[in-house]
């Protein structure tokens, strides 16, 4: 899908508000209401908008500790691959997981109440995963940037 002005004038405004009114985002990106919803929902069907969620504080709810974890796979073909991944998948405490190029083959953020907690994950999930030849973390001092929006312009 080809995107326009408008419709990046409305991703801009909806990924600093996911929750406001259709009738105002229309106002807001010089559309009425009808063609910025059948536009809204455009962007839905093509999957520009992958969906609308809350941004939970993982302090507030417990999970203090961010992990970032380089692994590298024995093999990187293409099964070998797809089984980590498929692993990856099952793996609640894994927040993110980035097929990378370089020393390493995937990058992993990792989110955990403790050190005792990130342990726990390590030795009873991450270790035993099958084709895993090393794992390398990095415990997160700070947080110094967090965005889940887009840098999109017209």
């Amino acid at each position: 899908m080809k995107l326009d002005a408008i419709d990046r004038r409305l991703l801009t405004v909806l990924q600093q508000n996911g929750r406001i009114p259709v009738t105002e985002l229309a106002e807001k990106v010089g559309l009425t209401t009808s063609p910025c919803l059948r536009r809204l929902k455009n962007l839905e069907r093509s999957g520009t908008i992958r969906g609308y969620g809350a941004h939970v504080d993982q302090e507030k709810v417990g999970l203090p500790v961010s992990v970032f974890i380089s692994i590298k796979l024995e093999r990187q073909r293409e099964e070998a691959l797809e089984k980590f991944e498929n692993a990856i998948r099952q793996c609640r405490e894994v927040v993110e997981c980035y097929l990378m190029t370089g020393t390493r083959d995937y990058l992993l953020r990792v989110v955990a109440k403790d050190l005792a907690d990130y342990e726990r994950f390590l030795k009873d999930t991450l270790t035993r995963i099958d084709g895993v030849a090393s794992i390398e973390s990095s415990f997160a001092l700070a947080q110094v940037k967090h965005s889940n929006a887009l840098p999109i312009s017209d």
